[in-house]
């Protein structure tokens, strides 16, 4: 028994078997011709449908950027020609702010386009290579909700520096004041805006938390001045020494380019038993508003003092009330006069 089992043959090894015969090695190698002839046209197919798919889409997303950068130019050129025509217009928009904002608008539609136009082609790939793209689709919908809940103040400031960009509300070189701090624009991204404030530091202050702006250089800025004199002056004469300042100051250089309007004096402002307040404005350059209103100040004064005219404040007038009251209860010897009954 011992002797049987030990002569009994051992199993072959799992796994293919080779060819015991010449015949059976033709066979498969007609099998594998056979298999290959009727897919290779498929592959060539699949292929040369990728390969279609890859250069239109390299060639429009080429000329679809080429014709954004195209169109942001001529746009650039026919607002230059437009301001060269308009003298106020081109001191009111500034060169370099105009260069950023088409920049950024420019890079904005080229990365829209270059987005849409390479991820369509993805998705048309993949779909030729046989790949279930529901799956996908359904993955990245979950995964952009997500990234959207987590990431919604970044979107925010996204979205707002977009419109901030289109609607030109504000650009580089402006004067702002967003609240919370003010100052020069430095520079617009699309998620933060940089402010040169008056102190010399600068702000950074994200889009989506600007809730208003105001916008100081845009169109002309006012200058207002009010001149406070004794109630017992000469209005006339008042009147003569802010026009005779005005006129003076609207011919000399530089504020006869900056003033672009007349210096007028609206008014009594307020009237007192003390004192009288007048306004006076002036229309002058976006940004200008606070050396003229220095400027003018520094002249109606002289004006005033040349016709003897003497400017007062409620301090001084406090001042002097007071010392009147002083002088009063000194009186005569006999001390202040008491009103008896009547």
């Amino acid at each position: 028994m011992y002797w049987l089992l030990s002569a009994s043959p051992s199993p072959e090894p799992e796994g293919p078997r080779a060819p015991r015969s010449l015949e059976d090695a033709q066979e498969s190698a007609g099998e594998a011709a056979g298999w290959l002839q009727d897919n290779w046209q498929d592959w060539l197919a699949t292929g040369l449908r990728i390969f279609f798919i890859c250069a239109v889409a390299v060639v429009l997303r080429y000329v679809i950027r080429r014709a954004i950068t195209k169109l942001i130019a001529r746009m650039n050129r026919r607002s230059e020609v437009a301001d060269s025509g308009n003298a106020l217009r081109g001191m009111l928009v500034n060169g370099e702010r105009r260069r950023q904002r088409s920049q950024a608008i420019g890079s904005i539609l080229r990365s829209v386009a270059s987005f849409v136009i390479l991820g369509t082609a993805a998705l048309t790939v993949l779909s030729g290579l046989g790949i279930n793209l529901a799956p996908l689709l359904a993955s990245a919908g979950v995964a952009g909700v997500a990234l959207g809940f987590g990431a919604r103040n970044l979107v925010m400031d996204v979205l707002a520096g977009m419109f901030i960009l289109l609607e030109d509300q504000y650009g580089v070189g402006d004067r702002v004041d967003v609240g919370e701090a003010s100052g020069v624009v430095m520079e617009i991204g699309l998620r933060v805006t940089q402010l040169r404030g008056d102190g010399g530091g600068i702000w950074y202050i994200r889009n989506g938390e600007i809730k208003r702006v105001a916008n100081l250089s845009q169109g002309w800025s006012t200058a207002l001045v009010d001149v406070q004199v004794r109630a017992d002056e000469d209005l006339d004469e008042v009147r003569a020494a802010v026009v005779e300042a005005g006129d003076a100051m609207s011919k000399d250089s530089p504020w006869d380019e900056v003033l672009w309007g007349p210096v007028e004096l609206l008014g009594l402002d307020e009237v007192t038993l003390d004192s009288m307040r007048l306004r006076v404005s002036a229309k002058t350059m976006p940004g200008k508003s606070l050396g003229t209103e220095r400027e003018l100040r520094w002249r109606i004064k002289k004006a005033l003092d040349g016709r003897g005219i003497r400017i007062v404040d409620e301090q001084s007038l406090a001042l002097e009330s007071g010392r009147g009251a002083v002088d009063l209860g000194k009186g005569d010897a006999a001390g202040p006069r008491v009103p008896g009954p009547r």
